[in-house]
């Protein structure tokens, strides 16, 4: 027993001193790199040379000896520790170092022939690349590591270094080999599908006829026809989404969908991005593909009721009269039950912000409260059946409804978005100090979206409510945000200018330029939505909405206007002279974009 407790003493006395080595060399080490950071070399070196002497076949220390010799132009040093290393075996990492210290010295013959030697290691040892690959790398040896990569590859057919080598093409600019090189990866590794689309986002536009994006295309397409592979539709759809060409990105998802029946999925998100990025058209022909598709009641249901949404966006009174008989149609096939509740929630918000019957929405809505839903679901019903009391500025009864739903359902986003909507419901009453108390808490709310809303309407009310005693512009201007939320677009343009001349001057004239602007924009007036944001850039300069200005007029030159040069001029007015804009990042990539800049 007294022997065994020596051992374990022992022992343990051993371990402490191996910790004790080890936090002893940490702390050295970190000495050492900290001078070697400021660029006191001499000082690291003293530190780097006991180091490397206590512990001489640890490569990290050899290597931070080296370069610290190499730093203070000391080749010779640098050379005799390397040679002293590599005497007994000639270590095909060590061969690099001592070609790069003689490449350093101008000794290029030397160098190169240290490097072919080290890359010849690969015929015997193919395992050698990732030291080898690592140190071309390292000292951006950049051709040697090709020429080494792409040999492992041709000896290691099992492995892959094709992402080191599309990395390696992306340093040098050789964007074909790069694209080709991540293509080759996915073909060997097709889970990295997502990190090389990642990738890739960086090199290519939303231009289709920029230089990166054709040379991406026809890679792809030339792996499409010699191996209709599903990861090749799936990249080409992914193109032609960054590139807006849904109606082409559609194709390929239909190839996709025809080799594996099981999900409509990947072509329900296409549909509904289209539908986000105003593409009713492409929109249209994807869900009607979907209905002759799928026999899904769900996906039916969601398809029908997109549909309906789309054609309502821009339907005249005779074409409002349809689409309410073919609402009606489809309750009289599914019925209403809680399975088409958001067919329900659709309807309602269409008779009352569309057909102009709000009275015949709520008695509907009234009905589906009735149904046996979820406390969730209850919450939808209540938020659109409030939405509708505002729409008929009955306040006070939808107050009642969003304060349920924010006392039901505490802490969730829904119950968030009502609470925003208690503080805009008194707003629009003109109760603007109770307003901001309550969007003064929403500015911590969990969803960014509402507390960026309750932010803004939070400062519109602070900046603009001691103007006058009788809040008088900030009361129309409230009024002419209800009547905007009620569709009544052309009297809500009409009290704006009211704000704009009889409060000339005033803090909210910048506010009612950009708000208007934003309202003829909706008319399709682009003129006139010119007017006022070059009025707001011009008079406003320095005011916090000139950023949105210059953004929604560049985006207004770009889109609709035909004048590409100067949306240009505008986004890189945001680049120089608003870095910390929201729009700064968007504003970016179409400036480059615009430009003709090969990479995004």
């Amino acid at each position: 027993m007294k022997y065994l407790k020596l051992t374990l003493f022992y022992l343990a006395f051993l371990g402490f001193a191996h910790v004790g080595s080890q936090t002893i060399d940490r702390t050295q080490l970190d000495l050492a790199n900290n001078y070697y950071k400021n660029g006191e070399f001499k000082k690291a070196l003293i530190v780097y040379k006991k180091l490397h002497a206590e512990k001489p076949y640890s490569y990290n220390y050899l290597y931070y000896l080296v370069d610290t010799h190499q730093q203070l132009e000391q080749y010779s040093d640098a050379q005799n520790v390397l040679e002293n290393r590599i005497v007994k075996t000639r270590i095909p990492v060590m061969l690099i170092e001592l070609g790069y210290n003689y490449q350093l010295m101008d000794s290029i013959a030397k160098a190169e022939a240290l490097y072919n030697e080290a890359i010849s290691s690969i015929e015997e040892r193919p395992n050698n690349v990732y030291g080898v690959g690592q140190r071309f790398e390292k000292h951006s040896l950049l051709p040697q590591a090709i020429t080494s990569y792409t040999r492992a590859n041709e000896l290691l057919p099992d492995k892959n270094f094709s992402a080191q080598l599309a990395r390696i093409y992306g340093d040098l600019g050789d964007l074909e080999n790069m694209f080709s090189s991540y293509i080759d990866y996915v073909a060997y590794k097709p889970t990295a599908l997502n990190n090389i689309k990642r990738n890739f986002s960086q090199f290519i536009s939303e231009n289709k006829d920029n230089e990166n994006n054709k040379i991406l295309r026809v890679l792809l397409l030339k792996r499409l026809q010699s191996s209709p592979d599903a990861y090749w539709y799936e990249l080409l759809s992914w193109l032609y989404v960054q590139e807006k060409q849904y109606t082409k990105s559609f194709v390929q998802e239909k190839a996709l969908y025809k080799r594996n029946l099981e999900s409509l999925d990947r072509i329900i998100d296409l549909a509904m991005t289209a539908i986000d990025d105003n593409d009713s058209e492409t929109a249209t022909t994807i869900f009607n593909y979907i209905l002759e598709t799928t026999q899904e009641k769900d996906i039916i249901l969601l398809a029908h009721q997109s549909l309906l949404e789309i054609e309502t966006e821009n339907a005249s009174k005779k074409e409002l009269e349809d689409i309410n008989s073919k609402y009606l149609s489809l309750f009289e096939t599914y019925n209403r039950f809680e399975s088409t509740l958001p067919l329900q929630l659709s309807y309602a918000q269409f008779l009352a912000f569309h057909f102009n019957k709000p009275e015949a929405a709520s008695a509907f809505l009234k009905e589906s409260y009735k149904l046996d839903i979820s406390p969730y679901q209850e919450a939808l019903v209540k938020l659109k059946l409030a939405d509708i009391l505002v729409l008929q500025e009955k306040f006070n009864e939808a107050l009642i409804f969003y304060t349920q739903i924010k006392a039901n359902l505490k802490n969730s986003t829904i119950a968030q978005e009502a609470a925003f909507k208690i503080a805009k419901t008194s707003y629009y009453k003109g109760d603007f100090d109770w307003a901001e108390s309550q969007l003064k808490v929403l500015k911590a709310a969990t969803s960014q979206l509402i507390a960026n809303d309750a932010l803004d309407l939070k400062l519109l009310i602070s900046d603009n409510k001691w103007d006058d005693s009788t809040q008088t512009a900030l009361k129309y201007y409230a009024k002419a945000d209800l009547l905007a939320f009620q569709n009544k677009i052309s009297p809500a343009i009409k009290l704006l200018d009211k704000v704009l001349t009889e409060h000339n001057g005033e803090a909210i004239t910048d506010e009612a330029l950009y708000a208007q602007a934003k309202l003829f924009e909706k008319q399709k007036q682009y003129e006139k939505a010119e007017a006022n944001y070059q009025k707001l850039i011009s008079d406003y300069r320095e005011d916090i909405l000139v950023d949105d200005a210059y953004y929604s007029l560049a985006e207004l030159y770009n889109n609709y206007l035909a004048k590409p040069e100067e949306a240009k001029a505008l986004y890189e007015k945001i680049l120089f002279e608003h870095e910390d804009s929201i729009y700064f990042v968007e504003a970016r990539k179409k400036f480059r974009m615009l430009r003709g800049d090969s990479i995004n």
